[in-house]
């Protein structure tokens, strides 16, 4: 009987510790930044990024994301270390 409580109490435990997980987010970090910078001079309130990509340029390290505003609006974001802030251009409709 001790037994069936030790193991329902472990049960317990490790059911909770997905919801902990879950409440973080998996994005990278400088996605804040640039949803901070895209609030601040767009007035875009992020809702979702696509095509997030790192790496490298000339040895130096690269960020690129399109974020999606609430309004509908996207825009893409790139920057380039050591630059502080992200270069954004408003995405629109191209014709070719």
């Amino acid at each position: 009987m001790r037994f069936r409580t030790i193991v329902s109490a472990m049960a317990i435990g490790v059911a909770a510790a997905p919801v902990v997980a879950l409440a973080q987010s998996a994005d990278p970090a400088w996605l804040d930044t640039v949803s901070e910078q895209l609030a601040r001079d767009e007035q875009c309130l992020v809702e979702y990024y696509v095509n997030i990509r790192e790496g490298e340029l000339a040895g130096r390290k690269t960020y690129e994301a399109r974020a999606q505003c609430r309004d509908g609006r996207q825009f893409d974001a790139v920057r380039t270390e050591p630059e502080a802030q992200f270069t954004v251009r408003l995405c629109e409709v191209q014709v070719c």
